[in-house]
């Protein structure tokens, strides 16, 4: 009988070019650098747009806007109408509260769109008064 011997084994390919595996690394490596990056840019463009919204001036536009699409007429109006008005008065008032929190600027837009709701709350219509205020409300945004 006759000793067996091992199965000879391949040489291994990263000792017959150990260039290539220095390529292959450098490769991964430059791909990981890459990711990072664009994955640390986009996190950066992305904190600077939130951080935009979240201002006194972001929330004042947002309260006009909100104001500009409030219709008094469809305030009482039952459904999706009456729900929308109701709600972009509502925002208005908190939006400008918020920017005149964090901005001096816009304490008499929220004055204003205030004593409008709370004028409002009093006679539960929209009167000449409450009218008066909507209509400053909107003159002041018109000047942001």
């Amino acid at each position: 009988m006759h000793p067996q011997q091992p199965p000879a084994l391949a040489p291994d390919s990263s000792s017959r070019h150990p260039s290539r595996t220095r390529h292959m690394v450098l490769c991964l490596v430059a791909g990981l650098v890459l990711g990072i990056a664009g994955t640390g840019a986009a996190w950066a463009l992305r904190s600077d747009a939130i951080d935009a919204a979240g201002t006194p001036a972001a929330d004042a536009r947002a309260a006009c806007a909100a104001l500009k699409g409030f219709d008094p007429a469809k305030y009482t109006e039952e459904g999706t109408a009456g729900e929308v008005a109701v709600n972009r008065y509502a925002a208005a008032g908190a939006l400008s509260a918020s920017a005149a929190a964090g901005d001096a600027t816009y304490k008499e837009l929220a004055r204003t769109i205030r004593r409008s709701q709370d004028r409002h709350a009093q006679v539960f219509e929209f009167d000449a008064r409450v009218k008066k205020d909507l209509n400053r409300a909107r003159e002041i945004c018109r000047g942001l």
